[in-house]
């Protein structure tokens, strides 16, 4: 059955802050203190609890909080035959901080596995819902961009993708192949909602970061052709009744940012030609510049705007919301605007500098404001 959550105002990006039960119990795993299944187990009942929370709070799309994860993009990147995962010498740079350092790197043939860990967690997140009409189970994973992009991260992960990929145009290939059986995988499970999470677009807008990229010999365009050729090269031919949504970010990691700049410099590739049918985009702050390059959206598609910000606690005014999604619809129909937060909540399993209480306020605010202007 063809659930009818998406067609709604307001939506999520997905991760929400860990409970402390969930903290704990993976620190007693890593310590070997506890087994993966008494861990399963915490998992399980922690993600039951969220869901019928996502539900109460008037959500209609529902995810698992990403609470199997540790990262955002890394976890499913593990999940691919081929694929190692290797501690770098650093982290993520972010404005305020590092991230812990851990990476994925080639080692083989990249390709789908029946047990990849995104397959597992989607199928018993829709075991929830599977009988309640009104709710949709979304899966979000990391963009194919973004594991292109981590391949050749450093110099080491480099050097190791050459190793098995000399050619560029054979790893787009099996990066897309790989991408696509896992999407059809969770459709045959019962996904009919996938949300891509893509920070490279977000590092091609930032200026600063291309000044140093420039010179190292790369070039804008051919990073974005690049990008976009991984992505739609895991979207042929997939099933009608498949919602496919990319979410672009400039990083959120403990609450702080890794890129700034306007979408103007990847709205010809990005906004025009990703076969997506909705494009989940930050507009928390002036990091994200303005609503004119959603001109380059095409007609019918969706735009959620991530107006509320999921960094700090403070409340947007439902005021500036309504203002803001009204500015707006001088690019794109009100009909095809949607409200949410910027991100998630825990993008890694540190999580942002808010509470939990802090945190249901914000889907509360995005909830109530949607209500407002879509009467």
């Amino acid at each position: 059955m063809v659930k009818t959550a998406t067609k709604l105002h307001y939506d999520i990006v997905g991760s929400f802050l860990r409970p402390i039960e969930l903290k704990k119990a993976r620190e007693e795993f890593f310590n070997k203190k506890i087994t993966a299944e008494e861990l399963q187990e915490v998992e399980n009942d922690l993600i039951r609890e969220l869901v019928e929370k996502e539900i109460e709070s008037g959500l209609k799309i529902v995810t698992d909080g990403e609470f199997r994860r540790s990262y955002w993009h890394l976890d499913t990147f593990w999940g691919f035959a081929g694929i190692e995962h290797v501690i770098p010498s650093h982290g993520y740079l972010f404005h305020d901080e590092e991230t812990r350092a851990d990476s994925a790197r080639v080692i083989g043939k990249i390709e789908f596995k029946p047990n990849h860990p995104d397959l597992l967690a989607y199928k018993f997140l829709e075991e929830l819902v599977e009988k309640n009409d009104e709710i949709t189970a979304r899966q979000s994973i990391p963009a194919p961009a973004q594991f292109y992009s981590e391949l050749v991260r450093d110099e080491e992960n480099i050097k190791a993708l050459r190793k098995v990929y000399p050619d560029e145009d054979v790893l787009i290939a099996d990066i897309g192949k790989a991408y696509r059986e896992l999407i059809l995988a969770l459709y045959e499970a019962g996904c009919r909602d996938v949300k891509l999470d893509d920070c490279t677009w977000g590092m091609v807008v930032d200026n600063d970061y291309w000044a140093t990229r420039a010179g190292k010999g790369l070039n804008r365009q051919e990073i974005q052709k690049k990008y976009l050729a991984a992505n739609n090269a895991a979207l042929i031919d997939l099933p009608d009744d498949l919602r496919i949504s990319t979410h672009v970010c400039r990083g959120n990691y403990h609450s702080t940012w890794a890129a700034s700049g306007g979408y103007a410099p990847v709205a010809d590739y990005l906004f025009a030609k990703e076969d997506v049918s909705a494009f989940y985009l930050e507009f928390d702050d002036d990091r994200s510049g303005d609503f004119a390059p959603l001109a380059k959206v095409p007609e019918g598609k969706d735009v959620v705007l991530g107006l509320v910000t999921s960094k700090h606690p403070e409340l947007e005014s439902a005021e500036s919301l309504i203002a803001r999604v009204k500015e707006a619809t001088q690019y794109v129909p009100l009909e095809h605007l949607k409200l949410s937060t910027q991100c998630g909540f825990a993008s890694t399993e540190e999580g942002n500098k808010l509470t939990p209480e802090q945190q249901w306020a914000k889907i509360k605010l995005v909830v109530d404001t949607a209500k407002q202007i879509w009467k």
